[in-house]
């Protein structure tokens, strides 16, 4: 097959710049082929290089704590837990094939990161979701929910692993570009994990599991653009998933890993065989020279140009011990799976590949990568101008409702706030039968059976916030994720992001990025938690707007004593709630501005870390001294909200409260008011002034708001409803809604 002639045009049209082809160059002292361009382009493109964000991302805490393998080690993060145990875990964002083909864009987000999780050598447990979609009143926004839904549910199902956990949003800036962020957590033994590293001159390479075809061809560099009225067009960079084949692809790994048959592995996942080739390479010091007339196609005619970019999906690259490679065909093809020898390692630090006996790549695999010598940049950067006009409201000005029942109804049943069950019922959370605590409390804990302890893990991250706010917002997201898993009885160990902004070029943009991370590394300093990896995904934006700046922060903690686990609904009659934390009526992106007034302004409410912190480890004291009965963070919606989601989570036995609530200036403000650091606890009568001593000795602030009881939430006679109308708000509205629509 011809190919093209290679020219700075060309280049250009493969998303490469001028700068970068002249560096490619000069790099190779020639022009690269075709093939080397294709593999340039998608190896330097944001989506594998992060080279915009890599400066930033390198000042996020990476080390410390129980943290065994930390961010851009390897697959994924680990952390150990004891006993000869660690959890993998790591997120990672499927936008844009989610943009245009939802269905199969979140089912490939969802066995993509399955497969960083099993090369560690770790059984995936759990699968977790952050969902950003514009209003549910637009037609296109519930085609692409639904499919995304759909695709998550199928895949995960399919595969055998619950999907336990995660968070929903709509909201308008999402409208052209929904964000679909997928996490996987996994349990390995410390002394059984794999490495993505290539060594060990003439090593056998193989690759193994699904046939290799043309879709997902150029999958990275769709992902490092902005989405547009193209977009359409590039369907076929959106892989097709298969999650059979991931099933049985990985019992073959975790068999061959068991058996101590490998030097390395690796998913191939962005660029594909470009990718991986290429990483191991320079991870092990070593190069690769492959035949790639050896591997599997699903199409006749295909060239090698799209042989190495196609991001066909579950597929891996494995480095065999030498004299093991038959052993490791033997395996996979008892699992009925393609396994190929493709080639070798070597000790010259390139990537060598040739197709049907011509030489197609020579390429130095430490310039291709991430760390070697992919571009790295620091853009330029401004504050945008709105955030000191949205910091300039005057909430005195705001029209004080005269009917605060109304408005708790309206707030209380958004689709930000009400049950997401209708989501995540399309999802199996018990298979595995590890599910402690599944989808709707403050965090999920999954049992880890193997040790006897548990583990809980969130996703969080509030938008409004980091753009009103981009540092204190970065600051917020870990600390609620923190929170949430706290709430659930389990110590903080380590985080993973997704860091999900618009085009970096853009100054405004690039500014809100940069505190962003640096609030976020802020916050993981003081919590302990160090960054074990994620992703970075830019270019979320259209010729119409970008998507508001949205870090999500994926948080496991660590339950040593199954006793401790803890959840948010209120357990019987005459217990007495409490709030830990103050409240400071702070309104500022709050859900009861945005839902009810239709208004994003006002400055991202205040966070002390190492009071916050202190609140935490007030909480798991009073958790492990067995004086909580229940524990829910107060987030979206405020008090009022948390305390009736508090009543109505168990829909079998809802409980109401009598709730005297203290007021500093207005109602709506302390009803409303989304002040961090706060928990809604509830304490038997008989431990309360234990629970209260234990504040006092811990300096920790607390306020007696009211006892449990009766079917009614009454709040200072401004609310007054029952538990029957708070369940239908609750776990009734949105379906209604969606189902009206249809």
């Amino acid at each position: 097959m011809n190919e093209p002639e290679v020219t700075l045009e060309l280049a250009l049209e493969h998303g490469l710049t001028e700068e970068e082809f002249n560096r490619i160059c000069e790099r190779l002292g020639r022009t690269p082929n075709y093939t080397e361009l294709g593999i340039f382009s998608v190896m330097w493109s944001e989506h594998c290089s992060y080279k915009n964000s890599i400066a930033q991302i390198k000042t996020l805490p990476r080390s410390g704590g129980n943290l065994l393998v930390g961010a851009g080690e390897e697959n994924a993060g680990l952390v150990d837990i004891g006993d000869g145990y660690a959890v993998a875990f790591k997120i990672e964002s499927h936008n844009h094939p989610s943009a245009v083909e939802p269905y199969q864009g979140a089912a490939t987000g969802v066995g993509g990161i399955l497969r960083d999780i099993f090369t560690m050598g770790a059984r995936p447990i759990a699968a977790l979701n952050s969902l950003r979609f514009g209003s549910l009143d637009n037609p296109r926004t519930r085609y692409l929910f639904e499919g995304a839904v759909k695709g998550i549910g199928d895949y995960g199902n399919a595969f055998g692993v619950p999907t336990v956990g995660g968070e929903v949003y709509f909201d308008k800036s999402y409208t052209d570009n929904p964000l679909v962020n997928a996490m996987a957590v996994g349990i390995v033994r410390t002394d059984k994990t794999a490495s993505a590293v290539a060594k060990g001159v003439g090593n056998p390479v193989l690759i193994v599991g699904s046939s290799t075809g043309k879709d997902g061809i150029h999958g990275a560099t769709f992902a490092s653009e902005e989405i547009s009225e193209k977009s359409e067009s590039k369907r076929p960079s959106v892989q097709v998933g298969d999650p059979f084949t991931e099933k049985l692809l990985l019992e073959a790994t975790l068999e061959i890993i068991k058996n101590d048959w490998i030097v390395g592995i690796q998913d191939m996942g962005a660029a594909g065989i470009s990718c991986s080739t290429s990483e191991m390479s320079e991870k092990g010091n070593a190069g690769m020279k492959i035949n790639l007339t050896k591997v599997p196609l699903r199409e006749k005619g295909m060239s090698a140009y799209e042989i190495m970019l196609s991001e066909s999906q579950e597929r891996m690259l494995v480095v065999a011990k030498k004299g093991f490679e038959n052993k490791i065909i033997e395996t996979f093809e008892k699992w009925d799976l393609n396994c190929e020898i493709i080639g070798e390692v070597t000790d010259d630090g390139l990537l060598d590949a040739e197709y049907e006996n011509d030489a197609k790549v020579k390429v130095p695999a430490f310039e291709l990568v991430l760390g070697g010598g992919a571009p790295v940049y620091i853009r330029e950067t401004r504050k945008p101008d709105y955030i000191e006009e949205k910091h300039s409201f005057d909430f005195s000005k705001l029209p004080q409702p005269e009917n605060l029942n109304e408005v708790f109804e309206k707030v209380f049943s958004s689709p930000n706030v009400a049950s997401k069950k209708w989501v995540y019922e399309q999802y199996d959370s018990m298979v595995r039968t590890n599910t402690v605590v599944g989808p709707g409390s403050d965090a999920a804990v999954i049992l880890v059976k193997e040790t006897g302890k548990a583990i809980a893990i969130k996703t969080d991250g509030n938008a409004r916030f980091t753009y009103l706010n981009p540092r204190r917002g970065g600051k917020i997201a870990v600390a609620e994720s923190a929170r949430n898993v706290v709430c659930s009885g389990a110590l903080p160990l380590a985080i993973t992001n997704c860091l999900n902004f618009g085009n970096p070029y853009k100054p405004e943009i690039y500014w809100t990025f940069t505190e962003a991370v640096a609030g976020i590394g802020d916050a993981c300093r003081v919590f302990e938690t160090p960054v074990t990896g994620g992703n970075v995904s830019f270019y979320n934006e259209s010729p119409n707007t970008a998507v508001y700046p949205t870090p999500v922060i994926g948080m496991v903690g660590l339950v040593e004593n199954l006793e401790n686990i803890t959840t948010a609904e209120f357990k019987q009659p005459g217990d007495v709630i409490y709030q830990i934390g103050e409240d400071f009526e702070e309104l500022g992106g709050s859900e009861y501005l945005y839902s009810y007034f239709d208004l994003v302004e006002g400055d991202t409410p205040e966070i002390d870390l190492k009071k916050e912190k202190g609140i935490q480890r007030f909480l798991l004291k009073a958790i492990s001294r067995r004086l909580i009965r229940s524990a829910h963070d107060v987030s979206d919606g405020g008090v009022a909200v948390a305390l009736a989601e508090c009543c109505i989570i168990n829909e079998e036995k809802p409980v109401g409260a009598k709730i005297d609530l203290p007021v500093k200036t207005r109602a709506d403000f302390s009803l409303f008011s989304e002040s961090q650091s706060r928990i809604i606890v509830t304490v038997s009568e008989n431990k309360a002034v234990d629970f209260e001593k234990l504040a006092m000795e811990q300096k920790v602030n607390i306020a007696k708001l009211g006892i449990t009881g009766g079917n009614r939430l009454k709040i200072n006679g401004l609310i007054d409803i029952s538990v029957e109308r708070l369940k239908d708000l609750y776990f009734g509205s949105i379906p209604q809604k969606m189902q009206n629509a249809i």
